[in-house]
């Protein structure tokens, strides 16, 4: 089952990679137009979001086939590459058979806002040092003024399973709990589960979860125990909150005493397991999604995002200033 719900575990990588991830000689038979057909056929026959993003495929199909196979060499990667840029998705991804993973595309909103956040500003609104679980994926502490604090900088793994227990218990007798999910790179279902059950006194529906256009029917989120956090929380997003982070936004913003706050997510919500690698005829391979994950209102959050309640905008200007108004506006609700 976890497999089943695992997001895309690496997501999207906020930094530029080398060109060895890019760039890897193949001296075997050129099969470039077979490793193109069975790519181009794979995504026609799962991905969710063709009609959605009212992308013509069989017209990708004419353009790319072409290039393909004028491609001569190393040259093959990048039109490869900009044949899965046309699908838009932050979780896509290729590899070369000796190469890392290959991200073609970026969400706009992560752009905007990479630059838009600094944990050495954060750092700044406290009198003491933070926290860090042993597994270095939350920093917390607590404010002046008696106000929690967390920052989620990982849903892989179990980590969060294991550890966030540990982080509520710190904090449980704050009079109010600020979460910070900006820059977030995503990770698996379990995880967002095991936040959100900590937060919830009663079952909490699940949004739709859609495969192959079927809705399945999965059972609701269950509260972890009778020690649930009831006082007012602040959960702040930006437009580098992408697939596991947008998840468990989207699902906090559901409870009465959550309020999110910052800007609008980066918008990746298709889903993958196993079976989400994809090997081509080479070789090589790729990742492309088949789960058709939405929010509450029925709408995927791939592209759109997930909307805060409060929009607080932020630059990088803000940053270099030494001001998180982001923060700054969380705590001020919180008070």
């Amino acid at each position: 089952m976890k497999n089943i719900f695992l997001i895309s575990s690496v997501c999207i990588m906020l930094s530029l990679f080398s060109c060895k991830d890019i760039i890897v000689t193949e001296p075997e038979s050129n099969l470039n137009v077979e490793d193109f057909e069975a790519a181009w056929n794979r995504i026609n026959n799962v991905y969710p979001y063709l009609d959605f993003k009212k992308i013509n495929w069989d017209s990708i199909h004419a353009v790319y086939r072409d290039r393909i196979n004028n491609a001569k060499g190393d040259e093959f990667f990048i039109v490869f590459g900009d044949f899965l840029a046309e699908l838009k998705d932050g979780h896509v991804y290729y590899r070369t058979k000796g190469g890392g993973e290959v991200y073609p595309y970026y969400p706009q909103r992560h752009f905007k806002d990479r630059h838009a956040y600094s944990p050495f500003v954060v750092i700044k609104y406290f009198d003491r040092e933070l926290r860090l679980t042993e597994s270095k994926s939350v920093e917390y502490e607590i404010l002046p003024g008696n106000i929690g604090y967390l920052f989620i900088s990982d849903f892989h793994e179990d980590y969060l399973i294991n550890e966030f227990p540990g982080v509520m218990n710190y904090l449980k007798n704050t009079k109010g709990l600020i979460i910070d999910i900006r820059q977030k790179r995503g990770g698996g279902y379990d995880n967002v589960e095991a936040v959100v059950s900590r937060f919830i006194t009663e079952p909490l529906e699940k949004p739709p979860y859609y495969r192959d256009g079927h809705l399945l029917e999965l059972p609701p989120f269950q509260p972890a125990g009778s020690l649930a956090y009831t006082n007012p929380v602040v959960v702040i997003i930006n437009g580098s909150t992408f697939s596991a982070g947008e998840l468990c936004t989207e699902v906090l913003k559901q409870l009465p005493n959550v309020t999110a706050v910052g800007d609008t997510t980066g918008g990746g919500s298709v889903g993958s397991g196993d079976e989400g690698l994809y090997f081509l005829p080479s070789g090589k391979s790729m990742e492309i999604g088949f789960i058709d994950l939405r929010r509450y209102d029925n709408l995927p959050w791939e592209w759109l995002g997930v909307p805060p309640d409060i929009r607080v905008e932020q630059t990088e200007a803000d940053i270099l200033a030494g001001r998180d108004k982001q923060l700054e506006y969380a705590i001020e609700i919180l008070k």
